[in-house]
Formats: C-alpha cells, structure tokens, sequence
C-alpha cells in the first residue's frame, strides 16, 4: 500500500475520488504534499446510502463478529505503523515519535473497545410480569474530526459506533486528511462495504452532513463555536449529538510539590503537541511559595526541548498545524506585548517558512487580559500566582469552558478534595492526559455535550428500548 500518493475517499468499499481537490500543506515547510478530494454533495448523498444499505446486515451480526473486526483494525493500524506515521507528521507537524504514539494509542483503543458488550439490564422478573432494557443502534452515524489528532480522534468515534452496530460516515478536518484517508483504504478489506464510509471535504461537507435526513447521530470534536452550529444543524432533525468542545484548562500547583520534579510534567502537560490538545494545561496557577523556583524550572526545562520539522531526528516540538491557528497565536503574542506583560521565555516569531511559534510562557499576567481568558491552543502558557485555595478556585473555574483540570500536590487527600470543586468533566490528579478507554470524558459547561469512552460513551451510540412481557395465565 502506497501512503504518499493516490488518496481517494472510501464510499461503499470502494475508491472513489472527485473533481475538485483540497490542498493539503506540510506545517513545517509550507509546501503542498497532497491533494485530498473535496466531496461534492451528490458524493455525500452516495456515502450516506451505502452506510444506510450496509445497517441492516452490520446491525444484525453477532457482537462477537464485530468485536473481532474492531479488533482487526488494530492489527492492520501496527501492520503499516512507520509508513502511516511519516504521513501523519507530514500533514500534522507531529514529530514522528509522537506520530506512532497516537497510532500505537488508535491499537490499543480498539484492542479495548472489541472488549466491550452492550448490556441487558433486568429490571423487574416476578410471576406476572418481565421488564428488560436493550440498546439498539441508532443507524448511521456522522463522525467529524479535528487536526490536532487525526486517526486517534476518528477511532475514538468510529469503534465503539461500529461495534454498537451502526454504520458510519466519517469527515476528516481538510488540513489533516490524508492520514484518515488512508485508514479507510486500509480498512477496505476489514469491513463489509458500506459499512465505514470516509469522505473529505470542507466546511460545506460538514454542513450536509449535520443536516443529512438519513444520518441519524452525530460524534463531532472541535471548537465551541462550531459545535454549536452543529448542535443547531443537528435540531432540524432532532439528530442525536456528541460534542466535544473547546477547554481553557487550569492547573493547580500546591506549595507541597518539588518545582525541579514537577516541572517536565508540568510543561509536557502545557506543551505536548504544540499544546494543541483540548485538555492541555492553558492556566497555570502555582502557589506564591514556589512560583518563582516553579517558573524558574520550566524555563530551564524549555531551554532543552527543540523545535522544529517534525520528520527531522532529535526534534521534540514541530510546529502549529495550519496558518490560520498561527495567525490566531501570533496575535495573542502580539497582544500580550502591546499591554506589557513579561515573557519569561519565547514571545517573538521568528521569520522563515513554517508555522513554527516558539515555547512562550508570560509570567503572571492580570487575570482578564487575553492570554489567560482565550484558548490559546498553541504554545503559550501563562503562569499565574496565588495564596489562598478558595481564590484560586474562583479563578479556575472562572470560564465558561470546563473540560479539564489537574490538581499538582503530595497531599493526595487534600489534591481530590480542591479537585472535586473544579467545575469540570474530568480531574487529572498528579498527571495528564490518562485517557481510559472504560472511564468516560466529556465536557462540563460550554466544553460539550454528552461523553465519549467507557460504557457511557458506548451507549451514547444506542437508543435504549425497554421491552416488558406480561406472563399469560396459564389455562385451568
């Protein structure tokens, strides 16, 4: 299989291609490797067709059939890792290390998710009367997907949709369509056709696919302000929905900890990919105790960390994705410098090709300025000061995102009890980024809807259907 050319959508099992294409940039050179197709709506109307044709069949397959594709999906992902991972960093920017982590993650997520069965729950059996409660699946389900983590996100929706018995169109962001592309001409001959549909295009596409009569569920991830044009989309048809949304996530260091053991696990929890993950850390508070040896450790932790061309050896950090999110980091940066604050390390964009921002931490700007109250959703970090737990609380929770949060203290006890006060779907204590593929994650507020993983996740896939059987008199 060929991963750096002839990219084609999957619809009904087979290739097909379009006669318009989209332009697909490398981050780190700005050069055009590719060209994906962009959908036309008739395109579409074919992809939700063949998944609504292929429901029937894929929904009435023994579980155990489905799990052992699901499954399949991981063995084939591992098959082609190294080739899959050099495509994924050159349209994502993602050094290739963490490139095969999130493919290494994708297996795994399968391996677990073919694991999962959809419970019957008994809730009432006596002489007279028997009431259980199933979980149908819904039909087809619409999957959009963002560009910060391409595959890993389009498993986190299309396996357990699949293995509750739906068929599935997924729509890929067109900056990072390649990768998932490929995914579905790997899967061609894993899964019946029909069943796993891919198709690429832009912001029309996911406008149709949100409207379509015949889609009947949609998984979207991506930014608050477009989720809440799908969920408005999505009302037409009273659309069942899963929106995984924007996080201004806060970090809450106690006087308690180490500043030089924290601080690596404190900046890969900010700077991992760029810092371009929904639940990295985007405030950092740190008592006033420590804050100055805190500080004072990141910098030096930044000064070793290199960026740049993801596919080169010995890089750590590649750049932002797409010119339109370094555009919107630059001007944080350039806001931040027009009101005065301090830049403790980075804050000026260096010239050359690429979307390269550098490692940017602001030492305690004022609370309502710019870098502290938006997602930056790049590598900036603003560091902020406090004394008083109650203060800082207010502060954190201040938002009306709330995604995530970590808690940073040797006083487990007191670290779970500031943590069930933040306002958010989940609380990482003394760590980031434990996804669980049996604990479920989604956003409190303004951060989503619904949640993903676990078996709540799972059922958020079905409608629940209660079947009560009275039990005839027997005749005399």
């Amino acid at each position: 299989m060929i991963f750096d050319d002839n990219y084609s959508m999957t619809i009904d099992g087979k290739a097909v291609v379009s006669d318009a294409g989209i332009a697909v940039v490398n981050p780190a050179t700005e050069e055009v490797i590719g060209h994906a197709p962009d959908a036309s709506r008739a395109q579409l109307d074919a992809a939700v067709t063949a998944a609504k044709n292929a429901f029937p069949a894929w929904s009435a397959r023994p579980i155990g059939e489905r799990q052992a594709m699901i499954a399949a999906i991981a063995d084939h992902m591992l098959r082609h890792k190294s080739a899959m991972a050099r495509l994924f960093t050159a349209e994502q920017g993602r050094p290739l290390g963490g490139a095969e982590w999130e493919i290494d993650v994708c297996a795994q997520w399968c391996q677990a998710v073919a694991g999962f069965t959809l419970p019957v729950e008994l809730v009432e059996d006596n002489d007279t009367r028997r009431v259980e409660i199933h979980h149908r699946p819904i039909g087809v389900v619409g999957a959009i997907t963002p560009w910060n983590a391409p595959l890993l996100m389009a498993i986190w929706k299309m396996a357990p949709a699949l293995l509750a018995g739906n068929t599935v169109v997924l729509k890929p962001s067109p900056y990072t369509p390649l990768s998932t592309l490929k995914l579905g001409e790997l899967l061609r001959d894993v899964l019946p056709a029909g069943v796993l549909n891919i198709v690429s295009g832009g912001n029309d596409l996911g406008q149709w696919i949100t409207a379509h009569p015949d889609i009947g569920k949609v998984s979207f991830t991506g930014s608050t302000a477009t989720g809440k044009r799908v969920m408005e989309s999505a009302a037409q048809t009273l659309k069942r929905v899963t929106l995984e949304l924007g996080g201004n996530d806060a970090a809450i260091v106690l006087p308690d900890v180490d500043p030089k053991t924290i601080a690596p696990q404190l900046f890969w929890g900010a700077f991992f990919n760029s810092a371009q993950v929904c639940v990295a850390i985007k405030r950092l508070y740190i008592h006033a105790d420590i804050y100055d040896a805190v500080a004072h450790e990141l910098v030096e932790h930044a000064k070793t960390v290199a960026l740049g061309d993801g596919a080169q050896q010995g890089v750590d950090l590649g750049p932002v994705q797409n010119g339109m999110q370094y555009e919107k980091v630059k001007q944080l940066l350039d806001d931040a410098r027009a009101a005065g604050q301090k830049f403790l390390i980075g804050g000026e964009v260096p010239e050359g090709p690429g979307y390269f921002i550098p490692i940017s931490i602001v030492d305690n700007p004022p609370e309502n300025s710019r870098v502290v109250t938006e997602e930056a959703f790049g590598p900036v970090l603003p560091l902020l000061k406090y004394d008083d737990i109650d203060d800082v609380l207010r502060r954190a929770n201040d938002s009306e995102t709330g995604l995530g949060g970590s808690i940073w203290s040797n006083d487990l006890d007191q670290a779970r009890a500031i943590g069930a006060r933040l306002e958010t779907g989940t609380v990482w204590i003394n760590e980031m980024f434990a996804f669980l593929p049996n604990a479920p994650f989604g956003g409190h507020k303004q951060s989503g809807v619904g949640v993903e993983h676990g078996m709540a996740g799972l059922l958020e896939f079905t409608n629940s259907q209660t079947i009560t059987s009275r039990k005839l008199a027997s005749a005399v």
